[in-house]
Formats: structure tokens, C-alpha cells, sequence
């Protein structure tokens, strides 16, 4: 128990670290209150569960670096108890003679939990530190090449040792302390390791272990109010701002989901983010429960083969411009440098390709990519600046509406021979096949398109195509940056789409899936639409579809793309499709969430990828060759194209094929 003397200091230096704490916190608020938007409260109810379970299990962070997350979870773990364990101990120094949770069963399993969640965060800990400081594995480092505020690279480190000091000496402090008072009352099986550690000091008189017990106390407790008014500026305040980006983070319909913009609005002077106070409030917040653990930068395709771009870096920046100038940010200040001097360069906002690695793998729910996306848009309706090469392709969207430069007239050439029926030939079809603009132009796309014709025709499919009447549904017009573009053909498409009144949508190209699935709705378009795997499992499912079965003699991998997959999650359908042809698939190490981009997402498609050690295609074929498979399958015509270019510019002997072709050859 404390002195009367302790305990009047503890209140005052309490006192203290309220109001140095309450004046962060405010500043906290302020700055992610000049982001655009507000939260939606009304979601926080249907969460609170699944907050909870990620918060316990840490299941997001076990994703990737088993080992290292397993100590970081021993710390996190410990550090969530020892709130329990602060309060008790503060409850026992100011009350006589009492036992926080008494002396029964519950009170001997929180000493127990106590005792043994100490001895784990201070082994996690030491094994965290001798990583970070001895071993330093480059993961956790970021590329020079790569913007990174200049105060980031020491400070990171410095945040780190301040972070593990306070750390164990705050639990070492509670432990020995414990053991102390233990030498003193004797051993308390509940307590086995701080029991073990009490036999070391039996030379002790009991008025020097109460000494030191009260030494100990103070420096368990009396870090804690030193720390918490660091609390706010390290990135230990994760630990406040992750649980809160879960509950509060807006809805989408898929994590590629944008909201649109208002360009009637005539008194809105800015698109897209320029500087900081032009991000979502979110996206302000990401800042505050980044880890700075760098597993985007590992699962980003343009880090990975040498660009400059690295999702964490965006972050960090982000962090250290509130840290260092966050007071006049608070205060309605505009910032002092743009996004793309402060925080991301040019160059590695257009090496994005919006595969969503990044968002899908962040334990926290951050949302890089979706900061990437907005700097383009004010890159390209503001500022008029983007690589050269997407001239091209807006000339094509804006003349004819198709990246390609395709008359409208054309977009049925490559049906010559089949009978493919136009809405207007056959207005009651069930399904409206989104063609896509591939077909109209690319020889492999082409024979996707034919092979489908072959399995529609195979089901007894009742549908229709729009033909002439289909438009690019602005994909790459979007994650380019060119919202008005965007806006001009999604308004088209959905006038045409609501006058047809499609009962179910299918494509051949999960980007013109995502588009019309989850980003037409905010246009005014509802549909309901699926990718061709998911109709031909239907058609299998329901018995429509016959297969032969026959064993493929070729060794057939699947490459996962990325907006089928992690943008809309459907993983399975191609799979049993394929496994139905009786095909043995192997899975290519990085598959479903992980699976690694072909590299034309984002707009890349129609510009030349930024300087790096290596082409995003080539480094997914090397993937594919390793496995040993003679065959490459996708569901994606852009996967395709890309994968049997880079299998072509290397000269391989490995096919590279839709899920759909190997389907018709199978009926």
C-alpha cells in the first residue's frame, strides 16, 4: 500500500498526464476532422463483434509472418491484460489490505494471467527488439529510391526503442515488483513465475523488499503517465486507432469501390486530393493505425519489382506531416507542400495498379490504394498531368467509347460466323452478355469471346448481346484519374442498360464485372451481374452444361486476377469449373487473397509500367514456370494478354489460356 505522500503525488503527476494527454487527443481529432466526410455511427453496432474477435485473436497480423506475429502477438496480448492489471495494481496502492478480484477462483485465474502474459510480452518483446535492432531484415526497411520524409527513417527507429524500453520496463518493473512482494508473503502457486523469481532475493530483510516493492510500483505506474502523453505521436497509438478504423471505416460494396463526383456542383473548387486536408477522414485516420509493419509494401506488385511506389511510405509520410506540422494542420491551416512533394512522388502514383493488395493485407484496414486513386484524379482533372501513353486511350474512350479507337460498328466483327443475337433480335433474353471492348480488337481476347459463344450455345442460354450499343464501361478512365470521363460513360451505359432492363448481367472481364456490380449504382444502375465462371458453374450446377471429364494431359496452374478476386471475391467458381473438366489444377504460391497481379490493372494496360527491376507480368511468369505447370489459366482477358506477352517476350513454351477456352474444349 502507498504513503499518504505517494498517493497525493500520484494524483498530481495523474492530474498532469490528463490534461497533456486530453490536449494530443484534441489534436488528434482536429487534424482527421479537416478530411472530407463524416462517419457513419449507424454501422458501428453490426461490427463490434468482429472488431472484437480481430482484436483478440489478432487473426489479421497472422496472415503473413507467422513467427514474427506470434511474438508480436505475446506483447500484444500482455498489453491489452495489463490495462486490467494497471487498474488492479492502482486499486491495492490506495486501499489497505486489499486483493484486486480477491482471493478466489477468479482472482487467482487473473493472477495467473498476469503472472504468465508478463513473462510472454517480455520474451516477445526481446525477440522483437534483436529483429528490429539486430538482425534488421529488410522488410522492415524501405527502399532510398522511395519518398519517405526525411525525419522517418531515424525516428521510425528511435519510436521503436523508446516503444520497446518503455515497454519492458514497465512489465519487467510489475513482475519484479511482484516477485518482491511475493519474498514477502510467501509463494503463491497461482503465480508460478514470479514465485520462481522471488527465491532469488531470500537474503533480503522484509523492509527492503517493501522498498523495493514501492520502487517497482512506481516505476511500472509511473511510466504509464510518462508514456501516455508520448502515446499520441508513436505509432504504438495503433493499438486506439485500428479497432476504431474497423468500426468506423465507410461501406463499400468492394474495397475498388469509388464515390463519384459532383462536377454539377458549381460551388465545389477542387477534385481529387491535392494536399492532405483534400483525403477522406479515413484517410487521415489510416495515418493513426498504421503499423508501419510494411506488409502492403511486401504485397505490392510495384514495390516488389523496384518501382519507387511503396503503400507504407504513403502512410508514414502521412504520419510524420501531422507529427512535425499537425498543430497548424489542426488549426485550418492549408498545408505546405502537395501530396506529390510531401508524400507520394508522381512517379509512384502511376505505378499503382490498383490490384488492392494492399488494402486486402493491412491488419489495420487502411486503404492506400484508394489515396492513389484520388491524387490521380486531381493529377488529371486539376492539373492536366499523366503519362502520355493514357492520351491514347482517353482519345479512344472520349471519339469512340473504347480505349481501342474502335468504331461502335466494329464491336461484333469478331462474332463473324456464330450467331450471336442483339438485344433488339432477342429483347426477352434472360442474360445480357456483356461483351467487353477486348473482343472487338485483341486476337486472344477474340477467341475467349468465340469459346463462350461455344458455351452458351452448350447450356441452352438464353441471351443477347448489345452490340453497337455497348460502351467501354470507363474502368481504366477511372483508376487513370478521369472522373469526368468516367461520369460520361457510366451515365451513357446506364441509360442504355435501364431501357433494356436486364434480368441478369454476365461478362467475360472482371473489370467490367466490378464496374457494373458495384460502381454503376451510384449512377442510377442496378444490377445484377456475375463473370462467366460464375454462369458456367451454374450451368454445371444445374446440369445444363455437359463436360467430357477426360483427364487434361497438361500440367494447368490458375492465376487469381485481382478484380475477381480480392475486389469481389470470387475465388471458387473458375476452380470448379476447371476441376469438373477433370482438370488437376496446381495453385501457384501466391493465389486467392494473395495472388500476385499480371500487372494491367490500374490503367496500366495502355501506358508503359514505371522503371523497376523487372515487369509485374514477368515476375508473376516466373511464378507460373517454377510451378512447373505447361498451361497458365485466367479468368481475366487483360490477365491473359498480359501473362502471354511476358511468356512470349522470353521466349517459354507455356500457354496461356482463359478458363473458358479449356471449358470448350472439354463440352
Amino acid at each position: 500500500m502507498l504513503t499518504t505522500l505517494e498517493k497525493i503525488l500520484f494524483l498530481l503527476a495523474l492530474f498532469v498526464t490528463i490534461v497533456l494527454a486530453w490536449r494530443a487527443v484534441i489534436r488528434l481529432i482536429r487534424i482527421i476532422g479537416r478530411g472530407h466526410g463524416k462517419p457513419d455511427v449507424r454501422s458501428i453496432p453490426g461490427r463490434l463483434v468482429s472488431v472484437f474477435l480481430n482484436m483478440v485473436t489478432l487473426f489479421p497480423v497472422f496472415r503473413t509472418r507467422l513467427l514474427t506475429s506470434f511474438f508480436h502477438g505475446l506483447v500484444a496480448w500482455g498489453f491489452l491484460y495489463y490495462v486490467l492489471v494497471n487498474i488492479g495494481d492502482v486499486l491495492q496502492g490506495y486501499i489497505p489490505d486489499f486483493m484486486f478480484l480477491g482471493r478466489g477462483i477468479v482472482g487467482n485465474i487473473y493472477r495467473l494471467g498476469a503472472d504468465v502474459l508478463s513473462v510472454g510480452v517480455l520474451g516477445g518483446m526481446i525477440v522483437l527488439i534483436i529483429r528490429r535492432f539486430v538482425i534488421r531484415p529488410p522488410e522492415l526497411g524501405v527502399r532510398k529510391t522511395t519518398l519517405l520524409n526525411p525525419k522517418a527513417r531515424p525516428s521510425i527507429q528511435r519510436d521503436s526503442a523508446i516503444v520497446g524500453g518503455f515497454i519492458l520496463l514497465h512489465v519487467g518493473s510489475r513482475y519484479i515488483g511482484e516477485s518482491f512482494h511475493l519474498a514477502v508473503t510467501g509463494p503463491d502457486a497461482w503465480q508460478p513465475f514470479a514465485t520462481a523469481l522471488s527465491n532469488l532475493w531470500g537474503g533480503l530483510t522484509p523492509h527492503s523488499l517493501e522498498i523495493l516493492y514501492h520502487v517497482s510500483w512506481w516505476m511500472a505506474l509511473g511510466l504509464i503517465l510518462a508514456f501516455i502523453p508520448y502515446f499520441p505521436y508513436s505509432k504504438h497509438i495503433h493499438l486506439f486507432f485500428s479497432p476504431i478504423n474497423y468500426l468506423l471505416r465507410p461501406e463499400r460494396l468492394s474495397m475498388g469501390q469509388l464515390e463519384p463526383l459532383d462536377f454539377e456542383d458549381e460551388s465545389i473548387e477542387q477534385f481529387g486530393a491535392g494536399r492532405l486536408e483534400d483525403l477522406s477522414w479515413s484517410s487521415l485516420m489510416d495515418a493513426y493505425a498504421c503499423i508501419m509493419c510494411n506488409r502492403c509494401q511486401d504485397a505490392c506488385p510495384a514495390y516488389e519489382t523496384g518501382k519507387v511506389l511503396s503503400p507504407s511510405a504513403l502512410e508514414i509520410n502521412k504520419r510524420y506531416s501531422f507529427n512535425y506540422d499537425g498543430n497548424s494542420f489542426a488549426a485550418g491551416e492549408q498545408s505546405t507542400q502537395m501530396l506529390t512533394e510531401s508524400t507520394i512522388s508522381p512517379e509512384a502514383v502511376w505505378a499503382c495498379t490498383s490490384c488492392g493488395a494492399c488494402i486486402d493485407i493491412c491488419p489495420v484496414g487502411n486503404e492506400p490504394m484508394r489515396d492513389i486513386l484520388e491524387i490521380r484524379r486531381h493529377l488529371v482533372l486539376m492539373e492536366n498531368k499523366f503519362p502520355e501513353q493514357l492520351q491514347t486511350a482517353f482519345r479512344g474512350m472520349e471519339r469512340t467509347a473504347n480505349p481501342w479507337n474502335i468504331p461502335p460498328e466494329q464491336r461484333l466483327e469478331w462474332a463473324e460466323g456464330l450467331q450471336v443475337p442483339i438485344v433488339a433480335e432477342n429483347p426477352g433474353a434472360e442474360w445480357l452478355w456483356w461483351v467487353g471492348c477486348a473482343p472487338a480488337t485483341d486476337v486472344q481476347a477474340q477467341k475467349i469471346a468465340r469459346a463462350f459463344v461455344e458455351v452458351l450455345q452448350a447450356g441452352g442460354v438464353n441471351y443477347a448481346v448489345l452490340g453497337p450499343e455497348e460502351r467501354c464501361t470507363g474502368d481504366s478512365a477511372r483508376r487513370a484519374g478521369n472522373e469526368y470521363l468516367f461520369a460520361d460513360l457510366a451515365a451513357s451505359n446506364v441509360e442504355t442498360l435501364n431501357r433494356v432492363a436486364p434480368k441478369r448481367i454476365v461478362t467475360t472481364c472482371p473489370h467490367c464485372m466490378h464496374v457494373l456490380k458495384n460502381e454503376y449504382p451510384a449512377f442510377g444502375g442496378h444490377y445484377n451481374v456475375v463473370h462467366h465462371s460464375q454462369l458456367i458453374k451454374e450451368l454445371l450446377d444445374q446440369g445444363k452444361l455437359k463436360l467430357d471429364g477426360g483427364n487434361s494431359p497438361d500440367k494447368i496452374a490458375y492465376h487469381d486476377p485481382c478484380y475477381l478476386g480480392r475486389h469481389n471475391g470470387v475465388y471458387e467458381a473458375a476452380r470448379h469449373t476447371l476441376r469438373a473438366a477433370g482438370i488437376e489444377l496446381i495453385e501457384l504460391p501466391r493465389h486467392k487473397a494473395t495472388s500476385f497481379c499480371c500487372g494491367a490493372g490500374g490503367a496500366q494496360m495502355w501506358k508503359e509500367e514505371e522503371e523497376g527491376t523487372e515487369r509485374v507480368s514477368a515476375n508473376r511468369l516466373k511464378e507460373a514456370l517454377a510451378s512447373g505447370a505447361e498451361t497458365l489459366t485466367a479468368s481475366c482477358p487483360f490477365c491473359v494478354s498480359m501473362l502471354g506477352d511476358a511468356a512470349r517476350d522470353v521466349g517459354v513454351n507455356l500457354q496461356v489460356r482463359d478458363v473458358v477456352e479449356l471449358i470448350a474444349e472439354q463440352l
